[in-house]
């Protein structure tokens, strides 16, 4: 008995290892997904290939396709935020003062990646600052920032 795979099997065969990585949380079955819809496009296409070749082709496209995202793609699609990261990691950082502190009320820094899931916050300093300054986080202290101007 001789079975061909004509493109609709690899189309499903695709889709199926795509839908499976709903419940497979890892994010590799996907590309062995794509990688069938790649050879179902060459199928479709009328590429000759035989049914070893076929496997081949979708073995090769989905290692590919797996490289290329944990390789390249991922790396460029970290989260920079410093969230759910202890105090003592945003020690040091800098930010931008954006509104000055006034009597009873407290100054607001920016920063350009957010700090503990916010990129503006209170501050206190112990010295004079300008609109515009860089000021460095030397304590986190509840909701507010202590900084200091070098």
């Amino acid at each position: 008995m001789d079975f061909e795979p004509q493109y609709w099997h690899w189309l499903i065969f695709g889709m199926l290892l795509m839908i499976a990585e709903i419940f497979i949380p890892s994010f590799t079955v996907f590309w062995f997904g794509l990688g069938a819809l790649v050879v179902s496009l060459l199928v479709a296409l009328g590429v000759p290939l035989s049914v070893p070749l076929q496997i081949i082709l979708w073995a090769l496209a989905s290692c590919a396709f797996t490289l290329l995202w944990f390789r390249f793609f991922r790396p460029l699609m970290k989260d920079r935020t410093k969230a759910g990261i202890a105090s003592e990691a945003v020690k040091g950082e800098s930010g931008q003062v954006i509104k000055l502190p006034v009597e009873g009320q407290r100054g607001v820094v920016r920063f350009t990646t957010p700090l503990l899931g916010d990129d503006e916050w209170p501050f206190i300093c112990n010295n004079e600052v300008a609109l515009g300054d860089r000021v460095f986080v030397v304590e986190v202290s509840g909701n507010t920032l202590i900084v200091e101007k070098r």
